[in-house]
């Protein structure tokens, strides 16, 4: 006979074995605490394969923590906004009082960092509508704030909600680059012309004395931002 797997509820949450879920925690509630090899409660497993009933299950224990981290220091709000579809996850974390500023322990990261890498511009706007609201001046390991991460990936609408939201516009992060630096170097010339409409410096030197413009991957991506700026009366 096999032996029954001492990690059997973080497979069935993984899994979206919920009948199983529910057994096994109406057997020994304690399960729902219990952390496997990875540092990781059923409640991390369940929202990172987006099973929602399970996470509701979970997530309604008296003792439930939303802010819990694994061993990546991930909290289940984290990983829910990285999903694709995980809006119904968020809203669930963020009733039960989830910290939309908690930070992961390594890095540290907010929620916010991890929507504006995802480009899901409803999220973010869901996270600035809670009390308190997300927090757009937060800078991680590596300098940055999620605005240079929304110019990395070239979302405007998340660049220009973080702007609003009072982000710095201009900040530096480790390599001496700023949001403008990594959007030219992606060559997302859209969203550099916004970050140079909200005021982005553009005489920024990163650690290897490149300005942001020097980073444009080809002459196009240059050549449209300039066109664009002179056309609407954007001062380079």
């Amino acid at each position: 006979m096999e032996e029954p797997s001492k990690f059997a509820i973080h497979e069935a949450a993984r899994d979206g074995r919920t009948a199983v879920v529910e057994s096994l925690l109406a057997a020994n509630p304690k399960l729902a605490e219990k952390k496997d090899d990875d540092e990781r409660l059923p409640i991390h497993w369940a929202v990172s394969y987006g099973h929602l009933d399970i996470a509701v299950l979970l997530a309604s224990r008296k003792n439930f923590d939303p802010d819990v981290q694994d061993g990546a220091g991930w909290t289940p709000l984290m990983i829910a906004v990285s999903l694709k579809e995980g809006e119904d996850l968020v809203k669930l974390f963020l009733s039960k009082g989830a910290d939309v500023n908690a930070k992961s322990e390594f890095l540290p990261q907010t929620a916010l960092h991890f929507i504006a890498s995802k480009k899901n511009v409803d999220l973010a706007r869901l996270l600035f509508e809670q009390n308190p609201p997300a927090s757009a001046r937060v800078k991680d390991k590596r300098g940055q704030y999620a605005i240079h991460r929304a110019a990395a990936v070239g979302s405007v609408p998340i660049v220009e909600l973080l702007i609003k939201n009072k982000s710095p516009i201009s900040a530096t992060d480790v390599a001496g680059q700023t949001p403008l630096h990594h959007a030219v170097a992606e060559g997302h010339g859209d969203t550099a012309v916004a970050l140079l409409k909200a005021g982005a410096e553009t005489d920024k030197k990163d650690v290897d004395g490149m300005l942001a413009l020097d980073l444009a991957p080809d002459s196009q991506v240059k050549k449209f931002i300039l066109q664009t700026c002179e056309r609407e009366g954007i001062d380079l």
